[in-house]
């Protein structure tokens, strides 16, 4: 079983590196970047918690439990980053819910 679990958290990890290379746009990149990624490592460190002693395990649970915090976070402050600095071209966006609420210093 943890065998199974390490080889498919190292397949998200590629599937979300590739979508990170292939894809065209900051969100899209963005989005291969920050759940695929969560998904793999949680996978791996899951696939790794079966094969060690509950001390370490528990370890690698916070691990986990940082990552899955701190992803969105990075991922939320990296896109209203790249929106101010004109990096997110708007016509791609379906929704754009900070177009009234940011300052006009956007340089298309």
């Amino acid at each position: 079983m943890s065998a199974v679990l390490l080889l498919l958290g190292a397949l998200s990890c590629v599937l979300g590196g590739l979508g990170l290379v292939r894809l065209p746009d900051l969100p899209s990149r963005m989005q291969a970047a920050t759940k695929p990624q969560t998904l793999g490592l949680l996978l791996i460190l899951a696939g790794t918690a079966l094969r060690v002693e509950l001390e370490s395990a528990v370890t690698l649970l916070l691990v986990g439990l940082f990552q899955v915090i701190t992803a969105p976070v990075i991922a939320q402050l990296l896109g209203r980053s790249a929106y101010r600095g004109g990096s997110v071209s708007p016509e791609l966006l379906v929704v754009d819910e900070l177009a009234g609420k940011m300052p006009e210093e956007r340089s298309s």
